[in-house]
């Protein structure tokens, strides 16, 4: 093998490497940190709200959250479809909400619409110093 091959491969390796990451992560959401509090009659437990955009067509990778997360979702704008451990796929419009169990799979988190952006609050009540709230469905 000449070290040109060598070199194109390894560029190609590269190459790969870093577009795939791109590709699979090309979820058109955006998750922002809104508020995060410590429980001062509950020790040990911390109220967090996070602010969920979609994009048209937007959606979240399956994921697992912590056994100590308690979470209520609500939709601020557009539709969302859920789909909670063995659930059903539900579709929630503006001023609609759900809650998921702690240590729920969240299977299924999407905009429902390929045309308008949708907006989800996700208010959680977890451990504190939890720093996985969320891990990838296995």
């Amino acid at each position: 093998m000449t070290i040109r091959s060598v070199i194109g491969a390894a560029g190609a390796a590269i190459a790969i490497a870093i577009a795939m990451p791109a590709a699979a992560h090309d979820l058109r959401e955006t998750v922002t940190p809104h508020f995060e509090k410590a429980i001062p009659n509950i020790p040990g437990k911390t109220l967090s709200a996070l602010i969920v955009d979609y994009e048209p067509g937007g959606t979240s990778l399956p994921h697992d959250h912590a056994k100590s997360a308690f979470i209520f979702a609500y939709v601020l704008s557009g539709e969302i479809e859920s789909k909670v451990n063995d659930g059903p796929t539900e579709t929630f419009r503006a001023g609609e909400s759900w809650y998921e169990p702690p240590g729920s799979a969240h299977l299924v988190s999407r905009n429902a619409s390929k045309t308008k952006s949708a907006r989800l609050l996700a208010v959680i009540v977890h451990d504190s110093g939890e720093k996985n709230i969320t891990t990838p469905h296995e």
